[in-house]
């Protein structure tokens, strides 16, 4: 490993995990554009002269380009940054049957639309199959902070304890302790705990607390005194409908904390070293996979949501650009201008390039880039 911490292994797995995320992204596109007869003369997984490709018998050519940072598909008709004074050859009949820009408000918002779509899908997929073959972390009934003065800290529990049983009854799961504990307040218990290789019992009366249940009424509970440490967690496989039903929660909750991170940005509560370029992704994807399997397919999931959310953006050379500009043709009744888009696209591009750029400039930073090479010279 180089003191920048990488390896081939980096490379060869950040170019793998971009190519799948690409490619899933891309496909949507084809996907729906195919399924509304438009011609797509090129799918591309990365950018640049073609080392490899076909052309299959819808005419689509199939490569694969020699910058291998993203992708895209071209379609007849379509057009991401109209140039003044250029003639365009008028499309036959035929042509406009199968193009792009001849088709309805509603089709060409679908083709655009199911790119990010696609990737949102993908993570779904890959938290639900993660939840289904690994399992979900959840924690057990385990002792990770006990709070001063509390019914915990009086009976004698020391963080690490591993509770096995209350008043008889088996406990695994946190939920378990919780539930049992809640119902007996004032009440005192003996609770089984294994503290290392011994198993012990102690005697804990919760302390009564009042709280408003769903309902809204208040109740008195019992409580312990005790929080779980999240490491203190063993992972329970689910069945396929709850799999999916979690990995569904799990894309929701991931998009939920991107918006959150914008807002702090944005308000300047965040930390805009925190964006991240290729070159950290790359480094991710190592760690990742030297944890272990799921943990690189976590992170593929974790980096869908990013990118299909990323591409919703309303900027103008992104999808949600794209969707931006049909919103206002749908408004208008008419599209914007030839002007008016180039000079959307050309914003646009200089954002994406500023954020590149940007985000690119953490990467050398957060890999002490400039001071391994400050040691070379010196």
């Amino acid at each position: 490993m180089s003191i920048l911490g990488f390896t081939w292994y980096y490379i060869v797995l950040f170019l793998f995990v971009l190519t799948v995320l690409v490619y899933v992204h891309e496909w949507g596109h084809y996907w729906v554009a195919r399924r509304n007869n438009v011609r797509v003369d090129v799918f591309s997984i990365g950018f640049g002269p073609e080392i490899f490709g076909w052309t299959n018998k819808a005419g689509t050519r199939w490569k694969i380009g020699a910058i291998p940072l993203g992708g895209y598909v071209k379609m007849l008709g379509q057009s991401d940054l109209p140039e003044d004074g250029e003639e365009e050859k008028p499309l036959t009949p035929e042509e406009k049957a199968v193009s792009f820009q001849y088709k309805t408000l509603a089709q060409r918002s679908a083709i655009v639309a199911a790119g990010p779509i696609a990737n949102f899908l993908l993570a779904i997929v890959l938290f639900s199959g993660l939840i289904m073959f690994v399992g979900a972390a959840r924690p057990y009934a385990g002792v990770g902070n006990i709070m001063p003065g509390s019914a915990a800290e009086e009976a004698g529990f020391i963080p690490g304890d591993r509770i096995i049983s209350a008043e008889g009854e088996p406990v695994k799961w946190f939920t378990d302790l919780v539930r049992i504990v809640s119902a007996k307040p004032e009440v005192t218990m003996n609770f089984l705990v294994r503290r290392g290789d011994k198993d012990l019992t102690i005697a804990a009366t919760p302390k009564k607390h009042r709280q408003q249940n769903s309902e809204g009424e208040t109740v008195e509970i019992g409580l312990l005194g005790i929080r779980f440490d999240p490491k203190q967690a063993e992972f329970e496989r689910q069945d396929p409908l709850t799999a999916t039903w979690m990995g569904v929660k799990q894309t929701a909750a991931f998009t939920k904390s991107i918006f959150s991170f914008l807002g702090k940005l944005i308000s300047g509560e965040g930390n805009s070293k925190d964006l991240g370029g290729p070159l950290r992704i790359a480094q991710i994807s190592g760690q990742m996979a030297q944890e272990g399997f799921g943990s690189l397919i976590f992170f593929m999931a974790a980096l869908s949501v990013n990118l299909g959310l990323i591409n919703l953006f309303p900027i103008p050379v992104l999808d949600g650009g794209h969707l931006l500009f049909f919103g206002a043709e749908a408004i208008l009744g008419r599209p914007l201008s030839d002007r008016a888009q180039e000079y959307g696209f050309r914003i646009g591009l200089i954002l994406v390039l500023i954020l590149m750029v940007f985000a690119s400039w953490n990467d050398l930073i957060h890999l002490r880039v400039f001071e391994f090479l400050k040691e070379l010279v010196t």
